[in-house]
């Protein structure tokens, strides 16, 4: 496993499984259990996901020693504010069952986050949190907290794939010390990702898949990723990544498939803040 140091000196698996969509307890509980068994040791999930109880009894379960395991999850949008992201985290720790969360990020840019970044940071000084962290905030919302908070983020989670490579948020990144971590790095399918000629014709020189490609390049990029997958042979197809290594002119190529543009919504367009700000009225 390869590992990105944060901010804080904390070392992360550049490598994780995601659990997004799975909020079926049984099915959850599964999924994690195969993930660790394969040799996963990063898990995100969020308090949106319905599962971080699942989570948590899956990594008991493992018998994996829980200072090996790296668990994310992220603060919803309904418990934004101060005292409310407070009450998040408490009842975060209890579902995860430990005593404390190793990455804890803003899951969206709504709300008052500024509320909920000081609980954050107060959980972070009591050593509740190994590290905090923001999700979906594009450069100007980032610039904008990262000027008025104590402790910078450690981490952005953002939509990052070979469709949407992310210049300009990785260079806004890089100079606050700030490292990316990709969700959808497989655009979730969309694109006719899986057949896409480029990455099937690289991954077929290594021996690789487009999946195993597609991550590696992100990898290489220095992007935390996290895929995720229902069945265990293709999370371990997907943790098989670290064995070659892909060639300036794979990169090239890779790099020219970027449209610099999202492939789901943009957080900009109103539509958006009012689909997820319905999705906590609908709660």
């Amino acid at each position: 496993m390869e590992y990105l140091t944060l901010n804080n000196g904390i070392k992360m698996p550049i490598l994780g499984f995601g659990v997004y969509q799975i909020p079926d307890h049984t099915e959850c509980e599964r999924c994690v259990l195969d993930a660790i068994d394969i040799g996963y040791r990063s898990i995100d999930t969020a308090q949106a996901y319905y599962n971080e109880e699942a989570v948590g009894n899956a990594v008991k379960k493992s018998g994996i020693s829980r200072k090996e395991m790296f668990i994310t999850t992220k603060v919803w949008i309904s418990n934004g504010g101060y005292e409310k992201a407070k009450e998040s985290i408490e009842a975060s720790l209890n579902k995860l069952q430990t005593d404390y969360i190793d990455l804890l990020l803003i899951h969206q840019p709504f709300n008052d986050y500024y509320g909920t970044y000081r609980a954050m940071e107060d959980a972070y000084r009591s050593g509740k949190l190994k590290a905090i962290g923001v999700s979906n905030f594009y450069p100007d919302r980032f610039i904008d907290l990262v000027s008025f908070v104590d402790i910078p983020p450690a981490v952005n989670q953002i939509e990052m794939h070979i469709f949407h490579q992310q210049i300009q948020a990785r260079e806004i990144m890089k100079k606050y010390g700030t490292r990316i971590e990709s969700w959808g790095p497989f655009a979730e399918g969309k694109n006719d990702f899986f057949r896409n000629e480029i990455l099937m014709e690289i991954g077929k020189r290594h021996g690789k898949s487009v999946a195993q490609t597609a991550l590696r390049f992100l990898i290489e990029s220095g992007v935390a990723v996290i895929p995720k997958s229902t069945h265990k042979e293709r999370m371990a197809e997907n943790f098989n990544v670290f064995d070659f290594c892909l060639s300036a002119d794979d990169r090239n190529k890779i790099a020219s498939l970027d449209t610099e543009t999202s492939l789901f919504f943009s957080h900009y367009a109103p539509e958006t803040v009012e689909m997820l700000i319905n999705m906590v009225n609908k709660q």
